[in-house]
């Protein structure tokens, strides 16, 4: 990973425009070619960034990071503060815990739990960007990626957007959609999920154990 911070204005050209201004700002070049702006707030969330695959190409006194699409990031720098590379390795991916290891097992195990005709391809599906939780196909043969969470909240959603953008190129996956399942779903969650396409599922831990008559409660 490269981590520059500049005094940079930022402009993004492609299916829409933006333009950040001049400040300083935190640069974050990742091993898998993705490049992101971040400023001193919003927690994870970057001001713009790009996808892979995409290219960097550094000029004087501005980065261009162009996409298969066309679409550029142009990055003027004014002053640049730091500069440093660090090779993390291969990361061992997030450890769910104990409750939402075992929903996943359960689901997987009763996927018509999803819907009747449904069928799993695989669990713990891997991708460039981490496993997907249960990678299935639903009545019509459509794949279905189903991130599990014990509370669905935003980062969640945000983590599934993620896999279906990346599922998505596969020619052999695609048209693959997504299911956001969870014992508890935030409304901010559930909102951002409705918008972006993704079915949102309410999970019930003792019906998936077999200690209640009722499966799911789907939202």
């Amino acid at each position: 990973m490269r981590l520059v911070i500049a005094r940079c204005s930022v402009d993004y050209v492609g299916r829409l425009t933006a333009h950040l201004p001049p400040a300083p700002r935190l640069i974050l070049v990742k091993a898998d070619g993705s490049v992101s702006i971040h400023a001193d707030d919003r927690a994870y969330k970057p001001l713009n960034w790009m996808s892979p695959p995409c290219v960097l190409k550094e000029g004087d006194g501005s980065w261009t990071v162009e996409n298969k699409g066309g679409e550029r990031l142009i990055i003027t720098m004014e002053e640049i503060l730091h500069d440093s590379s660090h090779e993390l390795g291969v990361d061992p991916g997030l450890i769910k815990d104990g409750v939402e290891a075992h929903l996943q097992e359960l689901l997987a195990d009763r996927m018509d739990t999803l819907g009747e005709g449904w069928t799993l391809i695989r669990r713990e599906y891997p991708t460039a960007i981490g496993p997907v939780d249960i990678l299935g196909r639903d009545a019509e043969g459509v794949t279905v990626a189903v991130e599990i969470k014990r509370r669905g909240e935003i980062d969640g959603v945000e983590q599934l957007s993620r896999y279906l953008e990346l599922l998505n190129r596969d020619p052999l996956l695609t048209p693959v959609r997504g299911v956001f399942a969870a014992q508890e779903i935030k409304p901010q969650a559930r909102t951002l999920a409705t918008d972006r396409g993704i079915r949102c599922v309410t999970l019930d831990y003792e019906a998936l154990r077999g200690t209640d008559d009722d499966k799911l409660r789907l939202f």
